[in-house]
């Protein structure tokens, strides 16, 4: 597996990057598309709109919310989206973007922790 990392969507892009994935439900507030250099939007791995509102990105709930996500991604559709990560790291590095300003405690983070431990 090629490197996979968590960064800000708001930050520049840059030249090892690799492949630009979005992986927030919501689009970032006050970025355009051409700012945001993606590769793809994978919404259907998003924690799901009521997980999201529940952790409000409060990082004292965040292992209630790693261990709640981690369930959700077992469902089918976050499933094949994960996957589809995972192939996609396979040939070239992947970087996961997230607008959250924590991303420590993001989804993302949970995302390339769950990747690299294959």
């Amino acid at each position: 597996m090629q490197e996979v990392r968590a960064r800000r969507v708001y930050e520049h892009a840059g030249p090892s990057d690799g492949r630009r994935v979005l992986v927030d439900r919501l689009w970032p507030r006050g970025l355009s598309k051409e700012k945001a250099h993606l590769d793809e939007w994978l919404k259907a791995v998003a924690p799901s709109t009521e997980l999201r509102r529940w952790y409000g990105h409060q990082p004292d709930k965040f292992a209630e919310f790693k261990r709640r996500y981690e369930s959700e991604l077992t469902e089918p559709e976050r499933a094949e989206a994960l996957s589809h990560l995972r192939d996609e790291a396979q040939s070239e590095p992947v970087t996961l973007l997230t607008a959250t300003k924590d991303l420590e405690h993001s989804e993302a983070e949970v995302l390339v922790q769950l990747m690299r431990s294959e």
